[in-house]
């Protein structure tokens, strides 16, 4: 074979295993199973800041109880109510559902923020196909922005104290 050219028609003339041919209607994705519980309900762990949330939801009549007090007891600013309520607003479930929470740390509005994010991740749970709204909205993303820790040889965690020439 001295001189003679080896021509190839195809990748079978090679002997390597041909790449699978992909069929021409796309797969559906399977249905994602709802993540109940034995009393109906779904739970979810919303946080930011220092703030971790737990979250239960159940098919109600709107009711909020965080940390065993109403919704306007504990958050008494109505903007931390409003980002509480979110989630149901952008999927159009307002009392639709109870909420039952329990928050610690942080304060009053990473803590508002924390049972948002609980609750909008309690709903994808409940109704997988909320999961589109809610997270196009951006309450599935979870907020990861805390106060940095303070360092020695600093007023704060980055500010140095005043320089003095003498």
């Amino acid at each position: 074979m001295a001189g003679a050219t080896l021509t190839l028609s195809s990748l079978k003339d090679l002997g390597a295993p041909a790449a699978p041919v992909a069929s021409a209607a796309p797969s559906k994705p399977e249905p994602v199973e709802p993540k109940i519980d034995s009393q109906g309900r779904s739970y979810a762990t919303g946080k930011r800041k220092n703030a971790v949330a737990r979250v239960w939801i159940k098919p109600g009549n709107g009711s909020v109880t965080i940390n065993g007090r109403e919704s306007k007891a504990y958050f008494a600013r109505p903007v931390l109510r409003m980002i509480v309520s979110q989630p149901f607003g952008i999927v159009n479930r307002v009392d639709q559902y109870d909420v039952v929470a329990t928050v610690v740390g942080g304060g009053l509005s990473g803590q508002a923020g924390a049972v948002r994010h609980g609750i909008s991740k309690a709903l994808t749970y409940y109704e997988p196909a909320l999961r589109g709204p809610l997270k196009a909205a951006g309450f599935l993303t979870r907020d990861s922005r805390v106060v940095e820790r303070k360092k020695y040889g600093r007023a704060k965690a980055r500010r140095s104290f005043q320089f003095s020439k003498r």
